[in-house]
Protein backbone atom coordinates (compact mmCIF):
# COMPACT_ATOMS: atom_id res chain seq x y z
CA UNK A 1 0.00 0.00 0.00
CA UNK A 2 0.79 3.50 -0.60
CA UNK A 3 1.13 6.19 2.37
CA UNK A 4 -0.78 9.17 1.74
CA UNK A 5 2.61 10.81 2.13
CA UNK A 6 3.27 8.79 -1.21
CA UNK A 7 0.45 10.33 -2.77
CA UNK A 8 1.47 13.95 -2.15
CA UNK A 9 4.18 13.59 -3.50
CA UNK A 10 3.22 12.12 -6.62
CA UNK A 11 0.43 14.61 -7.01
CA UNK A 12 3.41 17.58 -6.57
CA UNK A 13 5.12 15.23 -9.57
CA UNK A 14 2.14 15.07 -11.68
CA UNK A 15 2.13 19.07 -11.59
CA UNK A 16 5.96 19.15 -12.17
CA UNK A 17 4.88 17.70 -15.15
CA UNK A 18 2.01 19.53 -16.59
CA UNK A 19 4.28 22.48 -16.98
CA UNK A 20 5.85 20.75 -20.02
CA UNK A 21 2.57 20.25 -21.33
CA UNK A 22 3.63 22.65 -24.42
CA UNK A 23 7.49 21.81 -24.38
CA UNK A 24 8.52 18.12 -24.07
CA UNK A 25 7.51 17.23 -27.56
CA UNK A 26 7.95 14.32 -28.83
CA UNK A 27 9.35 12.95 -25.43
CA UNK A 28 6.34 12.20 -22.54
CA UNK A 29 5.63 14.83 -19.85
CA UNK A 30 7.58 13.89 -16.44
CA UNK A 31 7.98 15.51 -13.24
CA UNK A 32 10.38 14.39 -10.26
CA UNK A 33 10.21 14.99 -6.86
CA UNK A 34 13.16 14.14 -4.77
CA UNK A 35 11.97 13.88 -0.32
CA UNK A 36 14.69 12.56 2.45
CA UNK A 37 13.76 12.67 5.83
CA UNK A 38 10.34 14.05 5.21
CA UNK A 39 11.79 17.27 3.62
CA UNK A 40 10.94 17.64 -0.25
CA UNK A 41 14.89 18.26 -1.61
CA UNK A 42 15.11 18.58 -5.73
CA UNK A 43 12.09 19.40 -8.08
CA UNK A 44 12.32 18.76 -12.21
CA UNK A 45 10.45 18.48 -15.17
CA UNK A 46 11.28 17.45 -18.36
CA UNK A 47 13.06 19.89 -20.31
CA UNK A 48 12.40 19.86 -24.39
CA UNK A 49 14.23 17.60 -26.78
CA UNK A 50 17.62 16.60 -26.28
CA UNK A 51 17.82 18.24 -22.63
CA UNK A 52 17.61 17.49 -18.89
CA UNK A 53 14.89 14.86 -18.15
CA UNK A 54 13.17 15.25 -14.61
CA UNK A 55 15.63 13.07 -12.57
CA UNK A 56 18.33 14.87 -14.00
CA UNK A 57 16.87 18.60 -12.98
CA UNK A 58 14.95 17.03 -9.93
CA UNK A 59 19.04 16.10 -8.89
CA UNK A 60 20.42 19.37 -10.08
CA UNK A 61 18.05 21.24 -8.02
CA UNK A 62 19.02 19.23 -5.01
CA UNK A 63 22.70 19.52 -5.37
CA UNK A 64 22.28 23.26 -6.32
CA UNK A 65 21.23 23.39 -2.83
CA UNK A 66 23.43 21.17 -0.99
CA UNK A 67 21.70 18.08 -0.14
CA UNK A 68 22.99 14.97 -0.64
CA UNK A 69 21.17 12.62 -2.65
CA UNK A 70 21.97 9.30 -0.78
CA UNK A 71 18.75 7.79 0.40
CA UNK A 72 16.37 9.89 -0.83
CA UNK A 73 12.79 8.95 -2.21
CA UNK A 74 12.35 10.04 -6.35
CA UNK A 75 8.79 10.14 -6.97
CA UNK A 76 8.34 10.37 -10.52
CA UNK A 77 5.43 10.35 -12.91
CA UNK A 78 7.07 7.66 -15.66
CA UNK A 79 9.65 5.00 -15.06
CA UNK A 80 13.19 5.88 -15.39
CA UNK A 81 14.91 5.51 -18.27
CA UNK A 82 17.43 3.05 -19.05
CA UNK A 83 18.74 3.67 -22.63
CA UNK A 84 20.97 6.13 -24.34
CA UNK A 85 18.82 8.37 -26.44
CA UNK A 86 19.81 11.99 -26.61
CA UNK A 87 20.90 11.81 -22.86
CA UNK A 88 21.69 9.41 -20.62
CA UNK A 89 19.75 7.06 -18.63
CA UNK A 90 17.89 8.55 -16.11
CA UNK A 91 18.06 5.07 -13.88
CA UNK A 92 21.41 5.22 -13.96
CA UNK A 93 22.02 8.53 -12.44
CA UNK A 94 19.58 7.86 -9.59
CA UNK A 95 21.37 4.66 -8.95
CA UNK A 96 25.19 6.46 -8.92
CA UNK A 97 23.33 9.20 -6.72
CA UNK A 98 22.31 6.01 -4.45
CA UNK A 99 18.75 6.92 -3.92
CA UNK A 100 16.90 4.69 -1.55
CA UNK A 101 13.50 4.68 -3.28
CA UNK A 102 11.70 5.26 -6.31
CA UNK A 103 8.18 5.72 -6.66
CA UNK A 104 6.92 5.55 -10.42
CA UNK A 105 3.20 6.14 -10.95
CA UNK A 106 3.76 3.90 -14.21
CA UNK A 107 6.03 1.72 -16.65
CA UNK A 108 7.66 3.45 -19.64
CA UNK A 109 5.76 2.23 -22.63
CA UNK A 110 8.79 2.68 -24.92
CA UNK A 111 9.67 -0.58 -26.09
CA UNK A 112 13.35 0.51 -25.26
CA UNK A 113 12.76 1.11 -21.40
CA UNK A 114 8.94 -1.10 -20.69
CA UNK A 115 10.20 -2.42 -17.27
CA UNK A 116 13.97 -2.30 -17.72
CA UNK A 117 14.46 0.94 -15.86
CA UNK A 118 12.52 -0.35 -13.06
CA UNK A 119 14.69 -3.64 -13.22
CA UNK A 120 17.92 -2.10 -13.31
CA UNK A 121 16.94 -0.09 -9.98
CA UNK A 122 16.39 -3.26 -8.26
CA UNK A 123 19.06 -4.34 -9.20
CA UNK A 124 21.09 -2.02 -7.35
CA UNK A 125 19.62 -2.57 -4.09
CA UNK A 126 17.15 0.05 -4.26
CA UNK A 127 13.39 -0.33 -3.11
CA UNK A 128 10.80 0.48 -6.12
CA UNK A 129 7.42 0.51 -6.46
CA UNK A 130 4.81 1.51 -9.27
CA UNK A 131 1.41 2.21 -10.23
CA UNK A 132 0.58 5.08 -7.81
CA UNK A 133 -1.25 7.56 -9.44
CA UNK A 134 -1.11 5.92 -12.86
CA UNK A 135 -4.13 6.75 -14.54
CA UNK A 136 -3.49 10.58 -14.01
CA UNK A 137 0.12 10.18 -15.41
CA UNK A 138 -1.21 7.76 -18.80
CA UNK A 139 -3.59 10.91 -19.39
CA UNK A 140 -0.85 13.01 -19.34
CA UNK A 141 0.82 10.87 -21.90
CA UNK A 142 -2.01 9.23 -24.07
CA UNK A 143 -0.42 10.63 -27.16
CA UNK A 144 3.31 8.99 -26.52
CA UNK A 145 1.57 5.51 -24.87
CA UNK A 146 -0.06 5.66 -28.35
CA UNK A 147 2.23 6.12 -30.44
CA UNK A 148 4.93 3.37 -28.36
CA UNK A 149 2.24 0.77 -28.23
CA UNK A 150 0.34 1.36 -31.53
CA UNK A 151 2.74 3.59 -33.72
CA UNK A 152 0.26 6.17 -34.43
CA UNK A 153 -0.56 9.49 -32.64
CA UNK A 154 -3.65 9.67 -30.07
CA UNK A 155 -5.97 11.65 -32.14
CA UNK A 156 -8.60 13.84 -30.75
CA UNK A 157 -11.21 15.64 -33.13
CA UNK A 158 -12.50 18.98 -32.24
CA UNK A 159 -15.85 20.57 -32.84
CA UNK A 160 -17.71 23.58 -32.00
CA UNK A 161 -21.59 23.08 -32.37
CA UNK A 162 -24.73 24.77 -31.47
CA UNK A 163 -26.84 22.57 -29.07
CA UNK A 164 -28.48 20.90 -32.34
CA UNK A 165 -25.37 19.64 -33.62
CA UNK A 166 -25.22 22.14 -36.06
CA UNK A 167 -21.68 23.49 -37.12
CA UNK A 168 -22.39 25.99 -39.41
CA UNK A 169 -25.17 28.17 -41.46
CA UNK A 170 -26.20 26.37 -44.65
CA UNK A 171 -24.18 29.58 -46.40
CA UNK A 172 -20.94 27.90 -44.76
CA UNK A 173 -20.49 31.22 -42.07
CA UNK A 174 -19.62 29.54 -38.90
CA UNK A 175 -17.58 32.48 -36.83
CA UNK A 176 -18.63 32.38 -34.24
CA UNK A 177 -20.59 29.52 -32.82
CA UNK A 178 -18.84 29.51 -29.32
CA UNK A 179 -17.96 32.45 -27.05
CA UNK A 180 -14.62 33.90 -26.83
CA UNK A 181 -13.36 31.44 -23.18
CA UNK A 182 -14.62 28.26 -25.68
CA UNK A 183 -12.40 29.12 -28.59
CA UNK A 184 -8.90 30.02 -26.13
CA UNK A 185 -9.86 26.83 -24.59
CA UNK A 186 -9.42 25.05 -27.81
CA UNK A 187 -6.26 26.53 -28.40
CA UNK A 188 -5.00 25.51 -25.38
CA UNK A 189 -6.03 21.84 -26.89
CA UNK A 190 -4.15 22.62 -29.92
CA UNK A 191 -0.87 23.61 -27.90
CA UNK A 192 -1.01 20.35 -26.75
CA UNK A 193 -0.68 18.83 -29.53
CA UNK A 194 2.04 17.52 -32.16
CA UNK A 195 0.22 18.72 -35.11
CA UNK A 196 -3.28 19.76 -35.83
CA UNK A 197 -4.82 18.28 -39.33
CA UNK A 198 -6.97 20.10 -41.25
CA UNK A 199 -8.65 19.16 -44.83
CA UNK A 200 -8.86 21.21 -48.41
CA UNK A 201 -12.68 22.17 -47.80
CA UNK A 202 -11.90 23.68 -44.25
CA UNK A 203 -9.19 25.63 -45.98
CA UNK A 204 -11.49 26.67 -49.21
CA UNK A 205 -14.11 27.81 -46.66
CA UNK A 206 -12.13 29.71 -43.89
CA UNK A 207 -8.70 30.09 -45.37
CA UNK A 208 -7.42 29.29 -41.59
CA UNK A 209 -4.01 29.60 -39.98
CA UNK A 210 -4.18 26.27 -37.73
CA UNK A 211 -1.97 28.10 -34.97
CA UNK A 212 -2.17 28.71 -31.49
CA UNK A 213 -2.46 32.21 -30.93
CA UNK A 214 -5.55 32.21 -27.82
CA UNK A 215 -3.09 30.98 -25.65
CA UNK A 216 0.89 31.50 -24.54
CA UNK A 217 2.77 28.62 -26.19
CA UNK A 218 7.02 28.51 -26.62
CA UNK A 219 6.38 26.53 -29.90
CA UNK A 220 3.46 25.68 -32.68
CA UNK A 221 2.55 22.36 -33.63
CA UNK A 222 3.08 20.96 -37.18
CA UNK A 223 0.34 21.12 -39.41
CA UNK A 224 -1.13 18.87 -41.28
CA UNK A 225 -3.74 19.20 -44.64
CA UNK A 226 -5.59 16.62 -46.52
CA UNK A 227 -5.77 17.45 -50.04
CA UNK A 228 -5.78 14.95 -52.43
CA UNK A 229 -5.76 16.51 -56.10
CA UNK A 230 -3.12 19.57 -54.30
CA UNK A 231 -6.23 22.13 -54.98
CA UNK A 232 -5.10 24.16 -52.10
CA UNK A 233 -4.25 28.00 -53.01
CA UNK A 234 -0.20 28.83 -52.94
CA UNK A 235 -1.42 31.99 -51.51
CA UNK A 236 -3.48 30.56 -48.21
CA UNK A 237 -2.60 31.13 -44.67
CA UNK A 238 -2.14 27.91 -43.40
CA UNK A 239 1.12 27.49 -45.78
CA UNK A 240 2.29 31.21 -44.14
CA UNK A 241 5.39 30.37 -41.55
CA UNK A 242 6.74 26.85 -40.84
CA UNK A 243 5.84 24.18 -43.38
CA UNK A 244 3.01 22.42 -43.70
CA UNK A 245 2.72 19.23 -43.94
CA UNK A 246 0.37 17.58 -47.36
CA UNK A 247 -0.54 14.21 -47.74
CA UNK A 248 -2.21 13.51 -51.11
CA UNK A 249 -3.09 11.07 -53.38
CA UNK A 250 -1.70 10.17 -56.82
CA UNK A 251 1.02 12.64 -57.84
CA UNK A 252 1.41 12.64 -61.34
CA UNK A 253 2.82 14.77 -64.00
CA UNK A 254 -1.18 16.40 -63.74
CA UNK A 255 -0.18 17.42 -60.21
CA UNK A 256 3.90 18.99 -61.17
CA UNK A 257 3.42 22.67 -61.43
CA UNK A 258 1.01 22.88 -58.54
CA UNK A 259 3.62 20.49 -56.50
CA UNK A 260 6.25 22.93 -57.45
CA UNK A 261 4.34 25.82 -56.64
CA UNK A 262 3.01 24.43 -53.17
CA UNK A 263 6.76 23.21 -52.43
CA UNK A 264 8.31 27.06 -52.97
CA UNK A 265 5.88 27.88 -50.07
CA UNK A 266 7.71 25.52 -47.99
CA UNK A 267 5.37 22.64 -47.87
CA UNK A 268 6.36 19.56 -47.66
CA UNK A 269 3.99 16.85 -49.95
CA UNK A 270 3.37 13.13 -49.49
CA UNK A 271 1.50 10.86 -51.80
CA UNK A 272 -0.32 8.48 -49.64
CA UNK A 273 -2.97 7.64 -52.33
CA UNK A 274 -5.67 4.61 -51.18
CA UNK A 275 -7.24 2.78 -54.20
CA UNK A 276 -9.53 5.42 -55.30
CA UNK A 277 -6.86 7.88 -55.19
CA UNK A 278 -7.76 9.89 -52.34
CA UNK A 279 -5.40 9.60 -49.46
CA UNK A 280 -5.11 7.02 -47.09
CA UNK A 281 -6.22 7.68 -43.60
CA UNK A 282 -4.83 5.20 -41.42
CA UNK A 283 -1.56 5.54 -43.63
CA UNK A 284 -1.63 9.33 -42.58
CA UNK A 285 -1.34 8.05 -38.76
CA UNK A 286 1.18 5.43 -39.11
CA UNK A 287 3.04 8.08 -41.22
CA UNK A 288 2.58 10.73 -38.51
CA UNK A 289 3.82 8.37 -35.63
CA UNK A 290 7.21 7.50 -37.78
CA UNK A 291 7.34 11.66 -37.67
CA UNK A 292 6.96 11.31 -34.27
CA UNK A 293 3.84 12.57 -33.69
CA UNK A 294 1.96 12.11 -30.22
CA UNK A 295 -1.31 14.15 -30.26
CA UNK A 296 -2.88 14.64 -33.20
CA UNK A 297 -5.84 17.46 -33.08
CA UNK A 298 -8.08 17.62 -35.96
CA UNK A 299 -9.93 20.58 -36.70
CA UNK A 300 -12.01 19.61 -39.96
CA UNK A 301 -15.25 19.36 -41.65
CA UNK A 302 -18.50 17.52 -41.74
CA UNK A 303 -17.03 15.71 -44.98
CA UNK A 304 -13.48 14.70 -43.54
CA UNK A 305 -14.41 14.50 -40.15
CA UNK A 306 -16.80 12.03 -41.52
CA UNK A 307 -14.11 10.01 -43.14
CA UNK A 308 -11.84 10.11 -40.58
CA UNK A 309 -14.51 8.45 -37.83
CA UNK A 310 -15.44 5.96 -40.96
CA UNK A 311 -11.81 4.43 -40.87
CA UNK A 312 -11.53 3.95 -37.40
CA UNK A 313 -8.95 7.11 -37.03
CA UNK A 314 -10.65 8.82 -34.14
CA UNK A 315 -10.01 8.37 -30.62
CA UNK A 316 -12.02 11.28 -28.81
CA UNK A 317 -14.31 14.28 -29.58
CA UNK A 318 -13.67 17.21 -27.88
CA UNK A 319 -16.90 19.19 -28.44
CA UNK A 320 -18.15 22.64 -27.65
CA UNK A 321 -21.68 22.97 -27.66
CA UNK A 322 -23.14 26.90 -27.14
CA UNK A 323 -26.55 27.50 -26.14
CA UNK A 324 -28.39 28.15 -29.37
CA UNK A 325 -29.84 26.15 -32.17
CA UNK A 326 -29.40 26.81 -36.24
CA UNK A 327 -31.63 24.58 -37.62
CA UNK A 328 -32.14 21.41 -39.86
CA UNK A 329 -30.32 22.48 -43.23
CA UNK A 330 -27.21 24.00 -41.53
CA UNK A 331 -23.91 22.21 -41.77
CA UNK A 332 -23.09 18.99 -39.44
CA UNK A 333 -20.80 17.51 -37.46
CA UNK A 334 -19.82 14.92 -39.16
CA UNK A 335 -20.62 12.86 -42.37
CA UNK A 336 -22.33 9.60 -41.38
CA UNK A 337 -24.61 7.16 -42.63
CA UNK A 338 -27.81 6.46 -40.03
CA UNK A 339 -27.18 3.11 -38.93
CA UNK A 340 -30.03 0.46 -39.48
CA UNK A 341 -30.93 -0.27 -36.17
CA UNK A 342 -30.34 1.75 -33.00
CA UNK A 343 -28.12 -1.02 -31.54
CA UNK A 344 -25.77 -0.74 -34.21
CA UNK A 345 -25.22 3.02 -33.38
CA UNK A 346 -21.96 4.40 -32.80
CA UNK A 347 -21.70 4.81 -29.18
CA UNK A 348 -19.15 6.77 -26.73
CA UNK A 349 -18.93 7.29 -22.81
CA UNK A 350 -18.43 10.83 -21.53
CA UNK A 351 -14.33 11.11 -20.32
CA UNK A 352 -15.19 14.61 -19.22
CA UNK A 353 -18.03 17.45 -19.17
CA UNK A 354 -16.84 20.61 -18.53
CA UNK A 355 -18.75 23.89 -18.38
CA UNK A 356 -16.61 26.85 -20.30
CA UNK A 357 -18.19 30.13 -19.71
CA UNK A 358 -21.73 30.08 -21.64
CA UNK A 359 -20.58 26.64 -23.33
CA UNK A 360 -20.60 23.36 -22.58
CA UNK A 361 -16.88 21.12 -23.20
CA UNK A 362 -17.81 17.35 -23.79
CA UNK A 363 -14.69 15.17 -24.65
CA UNK A 364 -16.09 11.43 -25.37
CA UNK A 365 -14.45 8.46 -26.18
CA UNK A 366 -15.47 5.45 -28.24
CA UNK A 367 -16.82 2.21 -26.59
CA UNK A 368 -15.18 -0.61 -27.27
CA UNK A 369 -16.86 -4.12 -28.27
CA UNK A 370 -15.80 -6.67 -26.04
CA UNK A 371 -15.06 -10.42 -27.70
CA UNK A 372 -19.55 -11.06 -27.54
CA UNK A 373 -19.80 -8.00 -29.07
CA UNK A 374 -21.00 -6.00 -26.14
CA UNK A 375 -20.05 -2.35 -25.54
CA UNK A 376 -17.80 -1.67 -22.37
CA UNK A 377 -17.37 1.64 -20.66
CA UNK A 378 -14.22 3.34 -21.79
CA UNK A 379 -12.01 3.28 -24.96
CA UNK A 380 -13.01 3.20 -28.82
CA UNK A 381 -16.16 1.62 -31.24
CA UNK A 382 -15.37 -1.58 -32.92
CA UNK A 383 -12.94 -0.54 -35.68
CA UNK A 384 -10.72 1.88 -33.49
CA UNK A 385 -7.91 0.85 -31.63
CA UNK A 386 -8.22 2.41 -28.09
CA UNK A 387 -5.38 3.03 -25.74
CA UNK A 388 -6.76 1.57 -22.20
CA UNK A 389 -5.43 3.35 -19.12
CA UNK A 390 -3.68 1.38 -16.58
CA UNK A 391 -5.36 0.82 -13.28
CA UNK A 392 -3.84 2.45 -10.16
CA UNK A 393 -3.07 0.70 -6.95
Amino acid sequence: MFSQTDFVHMERALALARRGMYTTDPNPRVGCVLVKNGEVIGEGFTQPAGQDHAEIRAMKDARSHGHDLRGATAYVTLEPCSHFGRTPPCANALIEAQVGRVVAAMEDPNPQVSGRGLAMLRGAGIEVRCELLANEAHELNIGFVSRMTRGRPWVRMKVAASLDGRTGLPSGISQWITGEAARADGHAWRARASAILTGIGTVREDNPRMTVRAVDTPRQPQRVLIDSQLDVPPDTQILAGAPTLIFCGNLDHRHAERASALRDRGAEIVPLPNPAGKVDLLGVLKALGERNVNELHVEAGYKLNGSLLREGCVDELLVYLAPSLLGMDSMSMFSLAAPPTLESRVKLTFHAVDRISDDVRILARFAPRTAAGSETDSGAEAGLDPVSPPVSN
